[in-house]
């Protein structure tokens, strides 16, 4: 998608679990570039956008809240092992998450650069709003052992479910604009002025 004059340059990062998208979102963020992290967002939304809230209740139950807040443990069994159940849930969360980035990106409308973080920026089809993708991508291992360290009650088992339903990294790899390889022989930091330089912009 061409970027509009004078406008943002919008993109996105993305990649599978445990590849270290954060990460590497941290780093625009120290070098002054707004970051909307849409998975935590959606998160957000689900516990305080009252329509979704209704609508998740309509669809999932009033088993679907528990004092007032997102049941994530009975939602998980409901959609992990029913992907019909997934792509219900997915379709009234995604809209409202990409009404919410377009306001965040109204706001910050004066910035050069604004990056949109999500692990499924392609699976979703909300690439396609944006100018250029940025994957970050990771040996399976590695990325397994992060996932294991970070979320100590997840198995590896569950995870390699999660990794299977997402898009295979080489796929990511082959459709991105730029990639970073958040593994310990290269740097993240040179890895980000690299991609800033390939755009030729200065933040």
């Amino acid at each position: 998608m061409p970027q509009e004059r004078n406008k943002p340059l919008l993109v996105g990062v993305t990649g599978g679990i445990g590849s270290g998208k954060s990460v590497v979102c941290k780093i625009f963020e120290c070098l002054g570039t707004p970051v909307y992290y849409a998975d935590s967002r959606a998160k957000w939304l689900m516990n305080n956008d009252p329509h979704l809230k209704e609508r998740i209740l309509e669809v999932f139950g009033k088993e679907s809240f528990f004092d007032g807040q997102l049941n994530r443990t009975f939602l998980a069994q409901r959609v992990f092992a029913d992907k019909k159940q997934l792509e219900i849930l997915n379709s009234l969360v995604h809209p409202a998450v990409a009404e919410d980035g377009q306001n965040w990106e109204k706001k910050n409308s004066s910035f050069k650069l604004l990056v949109k973080e999500a692990a499924l920026l392609y699976e979703t089809g909300s690439y396609k709003q944006l100018d250029q993708i940025i994957v970050v991508a990771a040996d399976l291992e590695l990325r397994i052992s992060r996932v294991l360290a970070r979320d100590p009650q997840r198995s590896r088992q569950e995870i390699l479910q999660i990794i299977e339903k997402q898009m295979p990294q080489e796929e990511k790899i082959e459709r991105a604009d730029f990639v970073i390889y958040n593994e310990q022989q290269h740097s993240l930091i040179d890895q980000v002025y690299a991609y800033l330089k390939s755009i030729n912009l200065e933040l």
